[in-house]
């Protein structure tokens, strides 16, 4: 299905020192500044699997996307998905793959959806019989049959969203790249998102990556886990183990109605608010029964909250700890 080898990618930049001179130094002399996006990236996918591509701002995540659907050609290595080679963006190939980014449109902006999904389905050449019923389907399962005749315009971010997915999967695409598909929206409007892609994934059993900084996304939607970072992958295996290696921590936020001590909860790295009335806090397992009893007993306690570590938090644990990563490295 989608098989890496090698994959690496290079891009070049010139740097220009400022004002006129510099503009006619870097003209003649220019200098070059090289960064590695990927590097010696392998990944091997099989039909209908749901992947998470995770990693920090700056990883290569969306270098790897643009690789895999053909927008940009790798600098060097072998990618073959579906036994077609991405970078020569032949016609069958765009016909059987879909990428959707949470921060970029395909919708016209000044026209209703309905009439960018009819330039889709004239480039797609989608007959029209199954171009109607996955209209239909599509915009029930996704609440939007009265949105489709409203420029988009004039549509909330959730609303484009979900009209974003639907153009994407107009022609039933065998593979589906989703980069961070739920960015911006809100708690409601994502999980709506997440049981759309699930109903589709399992009516379908279409391929599935997905890049997302909510863990929610990956937790809701993923099995498989594939971490990056410089470039380079450091861990392909599943949820369960990656949460294994990293511990079973929760992030806690507690607030109190007046000044606390600085030094309380200090076992827990707490990060508190400059009026010492907020604090964050890393808790272990292990020790969630005995936490739990001390915070309860603070007569200034007015709330509690906790949830798992935001994949930003497990990141940049990841990357002040090397022995961690040199654990998970594969």
């Amino acid at each position: 299905m989608i098989n890496a080898r090698g994959l690496s990618k290079q891009f070049i930049s010139f740097k220009k020192a400022p004002g006129l001179s510099g503009a006619v130094r870097s003209f003649f002399h220019p200098e070059k500044i090289y960064k590695d996006a990927v590097k010696q990236f392998d990944l091997d996918i099989k039909q209908g699997e749901m992947i998470g591509l995770l990693g920090p701002n700056g990883a290569g995540k969306t270098t790897l996307m643009k690789m895999f659907t053909g927008i940009i050609v790798p600098s060097c290595g072998e990618l073959s998905i579906l036994g077609y080679s991405p970078a020569e963006r032949q016609k069958a190939f765009r016909q059987k793959i879909a990428l959707v980014m949470g921060q970029k449109s395909q919708l016209w902006w000044d026209i209703p959806a309905m009439d960018s999904f009819l330039l889709l389905q004239k480039y797609y050449e989608i007959p029209k019989k199954d171009f109607e019923l996955r209209v239909k389907e599509m915009s029930e399962l996704l609440g939007v049959v009265e949105l489709l005749h409203i420029h988009v315009r004039r549509l909330s971010l959730g609303e484009r969203m979900k009209l974003e997915l639907m153009a994407s999967l107009l022609h039933s695409p065998e593979v589906i790249f989703l980069d961070e598909p739920t960015i911006g929206l809100d708690l409601v409007a994502q999980e709506n998102i997440r049981e759309f892609i699930r109903e589709y994934h399992r009516k379908h059993n279409a391929t599935l990556i997905l890049t997302s900084h909510y863990m929610a996304d990956v937790q809701a939607l993923c099995e498989r886990l594939v971490l990056i970072f410089d470039g380079q992958k450091v861990y392909d295996g599943s949820l369960g183990d990656f949460e294994n290696i990293l511990g079973h921590e929760k992030s806690v936020s507690l607030s109190f109605s007046r000044s606390q001590n600085s030094s309380l909860f200090s076992d827990y790295s707490p990060i508190w608010n400059d009026e010492k009335t907020q604090v964050e806090l890393r808790v272990p397992e292990c020790s969630w029964n005995s936490f739990g009893k001390d915070a309860f007993q603070i007569d200034d306690l007015v709330d509690f909250n906790t949830e798992k570590l935001p994949i930003e938090k497990v990141m940049k644990t990841l990357m002040t700890n090397p022995d961690i990563l040199r654990q998970m490295r594969t």
